[in-house]
């Protein structure tokens, strides 16, 4: 089941910041262009965009749960785009492929055995699976000073059956995964990663925040979010910490 509900439109319009720290991970993955490469959590397109451009002689399988990001990412790639919905712990492909990239995806999962093990099964003997995806310190000082917010009325009534949706793992323990779900090396470090959205507001509500946000009733939600730039102030720094992974299977 989905944790939360996404505007793929509006993700498409404001994720510049999603779209730098996922064309890094793309750079990581070398390819000689007949691949064929799992985006696994393609959003509205915009890394599955750029990755296609390296795969002139071979093709990218897109999927990702939310129904309304596949339908952003196949009003960018067209119509001869291999874009589904498929929630990547139920992953089945006719083929094993090439590669797995995925961006700022594995934390909304919070089965992350299950997860590898469905990556590993997906991928040819000796492939790569390149990821990255929120770590163990993820945006703690944002969440921080949001939380006063929330503590808050009228929020604090809304906000006691509130649980965090996020599965931000550690390096550590990511490698210990993913050799258990028959990997045959892996290697997974954490980078410090803070950025300044473009668009604070519509990043934060669509965003980082879209699970508070979408906790709330309709009538709350504008004021939350007013709140919440206050107490943020100027600028608006989300301190991202990313977990990188390189694993062959």
């Amino acid at each position: 089941m989905p944790v939360r509900d996404w505007d793929g439109t509006s993700y498409d319009r404001i994720s510049g910041t999603m779209e730098a720290l996922g064309r890094e991970v793309l750079e990581r993955l070398e390819l000689e262009g007949d691949e064929v490469v799992l985006d696994a959590g393609c959003g509205s397109g915009r890394i599955t965009e750029a990755l296609r451009e390296r795969l002139p002689r071979g093709r990218v399988i897109a999927v990702d749960e939310s129904a309304s990001m596949v339908e952003a990412a196949r009003r960018r790639l067209g119509p001869e785009a291999d874009v589904r919905v498929m929630d990547l712990l139920e992953l089945q492909l006719e083929d094993r492929v090439d590669a797995i990239l995925s961006t700022a995806t594995f934390h909304w999962i919070a089965d992350h055995e299950l997860l590898f093990g469905r990556m590993r099964r997906a991928l040819r003997p000796g492939s790569r699976l390149v990821a990255q995806c929120g770590g163990e310190g993820n945006i703690d000082i944002l969440r921080g000073r949001v939380r006063f917010v929330m503590e808050r009325d009228p929020y604090a009534e809304r906000f006691e059956t509130f649980r965090a949706p996020w599965n931000y793992a550690g390096a550590s323990r990511t490698r210990e995964r993913l050799l258990g779900a028959g990997f045959g090396s892996a290697e997974c470090w954490l980078t410090d990663a803070p950025r300044q959205p473009e668009e604070p507001r519509e990043f934060l509500q669509g965003v980082v925040l879209g699970p508070h946000v979408q906790h709330l009733p309709e009538e709350l939600r504008e004021r939350f979010m007013d709140d919440v730039l206050a107490e943020l102030g100027e600028p608006v720094v989300v301190d991202y910490v990313r977990l990188n992974i390189d694993a062959t299977a």
